[in-house]
């Protein structure tokens, strides 16, 4: 073979090769609700190899999907959106968990029930400008479900 069919069949290898994921999410799980509920939260674990931000999120089974974290201020829970998105520093795991950062599903369009499963899909922007998009199936979690850190269901959250 000579160096240019070498060289081409290189580059031909290469370009088949599928782009590797700068980000990933583990255990993803939206807490379930009860029949009036429009809110409710979606929680995982993110990790984006070289750093970035999760500037956004939607679904299917909402019709206002937001990044929030929830703080305490002495007893007062506050919430408040992040719209410049989450930071993800470069390898570390960054978790959306009850009581902190989550994603915020409002104007739920059907009650969700523990066993359903919720279509949640990620917009992330690396640190090279880059964004990709990853499709997340989360279960949907009994409403109780680690509630104890006074998070609750969120159903009582207003804009």
């Amino acid at each position: 073979m000579t160096a240019t069919r070498l060289l081409a069949a290189a580059a031909c290898a290469l370009l088949t090769l599928p782009a590797m994921a700068q980000t990933t999410v583990k255990d993803p799980w939206v807490r379930g609700t009860v029949a009036q509920q429009k809110a409710t939260g979606a929680f995982f674990q993110i990790t984006n190899a070289t750093g970035g931000t999760l500037l956004s999120a939607s679904s299917p089974a909402a019709g206002v999907v937001e990044i929030h974290q929830m703080t305490m201020d002495g007893t007062t829970m506050k919430m408040r959106a992040l719209p410049k998105g989450l930071d993800l520093p470069a390898g570390k795991t960054v978790e959306l968990k009850p009581g902190g950062y989550h994603v915020m599903l409002m104007d739920l369009k059907a009650p969700l029930k523990t066993g359903d499963s919720v279509d949640i899909s990620l917009v992330v922007e690396g640190k090279d400008g880059k964004k990709e998009t990853i499709a997340l199936k989360a279960p949907v979690k009994a409403l109780g479900a680690a509630a104890a850190d006074g998070h609750g269901g969120h159903g009582g959250h207003k804009h």
